[in-house]
């Protein structure tokens, strides 16, 4: 059974599934994958400049060489605005490829920005953000990988000799995709903030298809996420983050906290380690929810750098397929900070 898993997905979704209602690329880091997460964070950050990137394997113990890899890299800087605003640009890539057919999909995105200062001071202020991005995907499968049910003899062995008696038009093509959020966040002082944001991503519901006369709308998804930090004493901060998914009739839920430790006399910011853990559902084809995965995270800061790491433990009824099936991240941030003194003004992501 496990030889046919790979094939298996996707067949299940490129031919016989048609609308694949819960496409889109997830990180168990979100809060580490901003600009992925919602086009409003674009620029949100205390430093002027920002480099990510975060890499996925998935169910590796399952598909073995054709598990789940995913990987994103993203750049954003903030630009101020008078005295207390700020726009923020940026531009992100990211993949996605899967199976042995090689599933696969790229999108390079272009993400803008406006922060809007509503109330409060220098230090302790309240903002709300809208933000938009455009990008283009190309979304591409292997002709010569692909196997079809009708090209297995009776025997349980492949022939690829054997008729298909399938027919994809396009194996490779292009697509438009545009995006919206906005975002509000509190800055009690420089270690107390929370915010709470909310995104519509494939506002153009692009197709999808691979068949030429056969339109696939990719469906909208709607994200609604928050989190915060809030200081426990000198060296202890506590981090919760959420973050609800919706795509067609498809549902995710991610909810969790983590521990952050000054190192030295840091108090919490340029020298921290954190541990924490997330619990992750989704919904059934057949309704109700059902449990996907536990995900245990650690980070490191040190100045200016971000590295994070986290497993998932799958505990649904796919980890049946492997006793160590599940999926591990890593996540990098740089920031720049420059020349530029104007106070704390957002959370820390």
């Amino acid at each position: 059974m496990k030889k046919f898993l790979p094939y298996l997905f996707v067949l299940v979704g490129v031919v016989f599934g048609g609308r694949m209602e819960a496409q889109d690329i997830h990180f168990s880091q979100f809060y580490m994958s901003p600009l992925n997460l919602n086009p409003a964070m674009t620029g949100v950050n205390n430093c002027k400049t920002r480099l990510i990137a975060n890499y996925r394997n998935q169910w590796a113990s399952a598909l073995q060489a054709d598990a789940y890899n995913t990987y994103s890299v993203s750049y954003d800087q903030k630009v101020p605005v008078g005295r207390a605003d700020y726009f923020g640009i940026g531009g992100s890539l990211w993949g996605d490829v899967a199976g042995a057919t090689r599933f696969g999909t790229t999108q390079g995105r272009l993400s803008v920005s406006y922060s809007k200062k509503i109330g409060g001071y220098r230090k302790s202020a309240k903002y709300l953000v809208i933000g938009a991005d455009a990008a283009v995907t190309q979304r591409r499968i292997s002709q010569q990988d692909l196997r079809w049910p009708s090209q297995h003899n009776g025997d349980g062995t492949f022939n690829g000799m054997l008729p298909s008696n399938e027919i994809i038009n396009n194996f490779d093509f292009l697509y438009a995709d545009i995006a919206a959020g906005l975002l509000f966040f509190n800055v009690m002082d420089q270690y107390n903030n929370w915010y709470a944001g909310l995104a519509m991503h494939h506002l153009n519901q692009p197709d999808v298809s691979f068949f030429d006369g056969d339109v696939v709308s990719l469906y909208s998804r709607f994200t609604i996420h928050g989190g915060g930090q809030f200081e426990l004493s000198r060296t202890v901060s506590l981090i919760p983050n959420v973050v609800f998914l919706f795509q067609g009739q498809q549902r995710e839920y991610n909810g969790g906290t983590s521990l952050r430790f000054a190192l030295g006399n840091s108090r919490l910011q340029n020298q921290s380690w954190q541990v924490g853990g997330w619990f992750r559902t989704g919904t059934k084809d057949s309704g109700g929810l059902h449990n996907d995965a536990i995900i245990i995270s650690t980070r490191f800061n040190y100045d200016h750098f971000g590295i994070g790491f986290s497993y998932d433990a799958t505990i649904s009824k796919f980890s049946n397929a492997g006793s160590a099936n599940g999926a591990f991240e890593f996540s990098l941030v740089y920031e720049i900070c420059g020349p530029e003194k104007r106070a704390v003004y957002c959370p820390r992501f």
